[in-house]
């Protein structure tokens, strides 16, 4: 294995000193926990009668307190594929459990909110602030104090990072997290990204539309496509968070549900009690959020991690920015080619090689820590193994040698690109990121006129009665945390992408997010300051040049900086109410940028 990269080292260096005072608040918080919190063997009689009451066969156990008591938060629905099959689980970890002498019981579900039902729709404003609802809910369920471990049950956008940030808050206890896998592929994504700009032109209808997109998401599990969900699990193997290989194994397969069984027997082996402990909070450190961020770049996952790793990492005591990101891109190859950056989704991902090679091949060019404390081994290294069936067995193998697919996957001395594509771009209209990884090399410089939006659906209007037909960089503002949420703007892809096609030099720059399924279009995304809260994106008009550049890291409003300063922002929208809006304007007004997380919760903490 090569030495760690230097940049790499000097990232982490940075991070580690940024968080020295926050980390080591934290590790005391959850020593303290262990030590001193609410544990099963110090509650009172009718608390711990209340807690078994309903066990079944596993009360007498419970009640003896002699074996390990797993905490289920499981963020099942049968609304969503990707949570659908986690309905049986709880009783089959329960077998599992009994297997090993332990226990299980459901300590509490999640909310789990799919964009793909919400994306374009008003229920999108609860996306972003869904993520601190779960992590609240995780928070009541393992609050109980009956549980030594926790398995938590979840997958797509919001809900693995809000079930890890409520459960660092029980950092002292062990912690595996237990993916369910992608659906089969399904329509070629080619094919459905055609259909859907033929939409946005008129020229097929609803029904056609409806086809090709059912054609594509068409049974149990998560979508196939390489954004937040897939990007979770890709992070979740990166930090050593779940069994080596689990993020692809399709559901209903012997194989998924052994590596499930091989979790919960892997628990049972963590615990406090045993010489093999592993706390969540110490397996979540510097390094392990570091090797996600690396994970993020080599692999061309989804830009609402620039938001989701800060929040993840503030809950275990530790302080990243846009700039470690930025810094670690510019080191970072890109070595994945996976839909919308390539043509094949994560089924195919995973058939060439998977997490498993990237990881070993990241490791070997010396881009990843490999001394970080996994769920399955004492380093990285060990984690880097495929599930297999051997019969009834389920065996570890090495990661594969070679890529199976070349066009997907390659090792980091021969990449797709030289870095990571995942650019921290900065000026006098703030911060923002520039996911240049899914956009051709000569569309990463665009300057043009600007045209001003207040809400996408008026980008929508615009673009039907022909006002777009133009070199524009399109700027929709108030869409921030503390405007409404901060929505995916996912609905403007097939008409900007439309415009781009027609030989248009096309940009979108907003304070809102695109979806981790954003693709070729350039966009400049997560614009902190955000215009509700003085950002200069609320300053900029019609016409006015705007400039977009990778390269240089730049992202500007052509104008005289006096004039700039002496215009009035326009006046904020009044928020809507509706689809549950208003129960969430606290978190609308107590938000943080998106640099620090975009959340209410962490600000009100102190974290």
């Amino acid at each position: 294995m090569s030495e760690l990269h230097p940049e790499v080292a000097a990232v982490t260096a940075r991070i580690v000193e940024r968080s020295r005072d926050s980390r080591r608040a934290y590790l005391d918080l959850i020593e303290r926990e262990r030590e001193n919190g609410v544990h099963r063997p110090k509650l009172a009689c009718g608390n711990l009668a209340h807690g078994f009451a309903a066990a079944g066969e596993d009360k007498a156990a419970i009640r003896a307190g002699r074996s390990m008591n797993i905490g289920i938060v499981t963020a099942y629905n049968d609304m969503l594929s990707a949570h659908q099959p986690y309905g049986r689980y709880p009783d089959q970890i329960k077998v599992f459990a009994r297997e090993r002498g332990a226990t299980a019981q459901v300590a509490g579900g999640t909310p789990a909110m799919c964009d793909g039902v919400t994306q374009g729709q008003r229920g999108m404003e609860l996306s972003l602030f869904s993520r601190d609802t779960i992590a609240l809910s995780a928070a009541v369920a393992m609050s109980h104090g009956m549980f030594d471990s926790a398995a938590l049950l979840g997958i797509c956008d919001k809900i693995v990072p809000g079930l890890l940030i409520g459960a660092l808050r029980f950092g002292h206890l062990p912690t595996i997290l237990i993916p369910a896998g992608p659906m089969p592929s399904g329509l070629a994504n080619k094919e459905k990204v055609r259909i859907r700009q033929l939409y946005a032109e008129g020229k097929v209808g609803r029904e056609e539309l409806l086809e090709s997109e059912s054609a594509s998401y068409h049974g149990a599990g998560t979508c196939t496509f390489y954004g937040t969900a897939n990007s979770n699990q890709m992070m979740m193997d990166m930090m050593g968070l779940h069994m080596p290989g689990a993020s692809f194994i399709n559901p209903g397969t012997k194989l998924r549900q052994a590596v499930t069984r091989a979790a919960i027997h892997r628990l049972t082996e963590i615990g406090a009690d045993g010489n093999d402990y592993r706390p969540l909070g110490k397996c979540v450190d510097e390094k392990a959020i570091v090797n996600a961020a690396v994970g993020l770049l080599a692999t061309g996952g989804s830009t609402n991690h620039a938001i989701h790793l800060p929040a993840i990492a503030r809950a275990a005591g530790i302080v990243i920015d846009w700039e470690d990101i930025d810094r670690l891109s510019s080191v970072v190859p890109l070595i994945c080619r996976v839909y919308p950056n390539g043509a094949g989704d994560v089924n195919h991902f995973h058939a060439a090689g998977g997490i498993s090679f990237v990881m070993a091949a990241l490791l070997d060019a010396g881009l990843l820590h490999d001394d970080i404390m996994t769920v399955s081994g004492s380093r990285l290294r060990d984690h880097a193994r495929d599930p297999k069936l051997s019969g009834e067995e389920l065996v570890f193998e090495d990661a594969v040698p070679e890529s199976l697919d070349d066009g997907m996957i390659r090792r980091p001395d021969r990449p797709f690109q030289p870095d990571g594509g995942m650019r921290l771009v900065k000026g006098n209209l703030g911060r923002a990121t520039f996911k240049t990884s899914a956009v051709d090399e000569k569309r990463h410089v665009i300057e043009a006129p600007a045209r001003v939006f207040d809400d996408q659906d008026e980008v929508l209007k615009a673009f039907k009665a022909g006002e777009l037909e133009r070199d524009v960089v399109v700027v929709v503002r108030f869409q921030g945390p503390r405007a409404n949420g901060m929505p995916e703007l996912h609905k403007l892809t097939p008409p900007l992408g439309v415009l781009q096609d027609r030989g248009f030099k096309v940009a979108l720059v907003t304070d809102g997010r695109m979806s981790g399924a954003s693709g070729k279009v350039p966009a400049a995304i997560h614009l902190t300051p955000e215009a509700l809260a003085g950002g200069t994106i609320a300053r900029i008009r019609d016409g006015d040049i705007v400039r977009l550049s990778a390269p240089e890291g730049r992202l500007e409003v052509l104008v005289d900086g006096d004039d700039l300063a002496a215009r009035e922002p326009v006046p904020t929208p009044r928020p809507e109410s509706g689809t549950g809006r208003e129960l969430f304007a606290f978190m609308r007004l107590g938000a943080d940028g998106a640099e620090q997380g975009a959340s209410a919760m962490l600000a009100a903490a102190g974290l």
